[in-house]
């Protein structure tokens, strides 16, 4: 199963009172059912969703709903739940009146709702994360983009065909939303894998800022060697004593750093020198050698 169906499972079994039902249900409604004469059909491919739309209507309106099986068209030929009943008095609103989500729980139950019925989210293991709903109205897609974002959720809009994309893509804002719609389990789960794939970025990162600090100093190594071996095929005795040291040390030690090379020096002559002196006496080396460059 999916993760998309795994969380859309946890918060199907959510206690919710009255008021959270008919929020949640107006959300299914509206961005679910579709009209056919006077019949509301409303599909899914989830049967606990499916028990979910059954249960409420039959606790909100109090009339059994009928629910049909069937296999999908499709080439997975997954099944999928039709819940239906005669339309009756029942409103379906584009967006809703203000008591439907008046207060925090509503508003939670109305997010849960769209959740539900439109929205997808993507397993924290793949390469990417990502949470959207695709609804079919443009002011109903800012509506529920302002919603998202009373929990600064950093959600945007974006047209897809002929349809509107609600979304949002920081892993910490869809993990902030799964707590909204108080799916639980999937917060532990997406915080996991979240934390687990950070950390292994952060290895990664630490690996090649030390592999490129290993390059940086066999590039840095290799130029004053170059500049060393230019200035042997003139007359090593140009260097005074203190470059000339330097300079063998670094034919003797072709491999270590700048801060290596200061500690090996000074603790073999017991003359201490820096890396900062070291670098210093280098500089002279590499001026001279390309002094003798231009001559050769």
């Amino acid at each position: 199963m999916s993760f998309t169906g795994i969380v859309k499972n946890e918060v199907s079994k959510i206690d919710s009172n009255e008021f959270e039902k008919i929020a949640e249900l107006n959300a299914i409604l509206t961005n679910g059912a579709v009209i056919d004469n006077d019949i509301i059909k409303i599909t899914t491919e989830n049967a606990s969703v499916a028990r979910r739309i059954y249960n409420l209507i039959k606790d909100i309106y109090k009339f059994i709903p009928n629910i049909i099986v069937r296999k999908s068209l499709k080439f997975n030929k997954k099944l999928i739940y039709i819940v239906y009943f005669k339309k009756n008095n029942i409103e379906i609103m584009n967006i809703p009146k203000k008591y439907i989500i008046d207060d925090e729980e509503s508003m939670r139950a109305y997010l849960r709702g769209v959740f539900i019925i439109t929205g997808s989210i993507n397993d924290p293991k793949t390469s990417r994360y990502h949470l959207e709903f695709l609804v079919s109205d443009y002011d109903y897609a800012l509506f529920l983009n302002e919603l998202l974002n009373n929990y600064k959720l950093n959600s945007k809009v974006l047209t897809r065909e002929n349809k509107y994309m609600v979304y949002i893509k920081e892993a910490e804002k869809i993990s902030d939303f799964l707590r909204v719609i108080s799916a639980y389990n999937a917060v532990l789960y997406y915080e996991d894998i979240r934390i687990y794939r950070d950390h292994k970025n952060m290895t990664n990162r630490l690996n090649n800022c030390e592999q490129a600090n290993i390059d940086k100093v066999i590039e840095t190594a290799n130029k004053q060697l170059n500049d060393i071996e230019i200035i042997k095929k003139v007359n090593i005795e140009l260097l005074d004593e203190k470059e000339k040291i330097v300079a063998l040390y670094r034919i003797k030690y072709p491999d270590v750093s700048l801060l290596e090379l200061s500690e090996i020096i000074s603790m073999e002559t017991g003359n201490k020198i820096t890396k900062s002196g070291l670098y210093h006496r280098f500089k002279k080396i590499s001026q001279l050698a390309c002094k003798l460059k231009e001559k050769l």
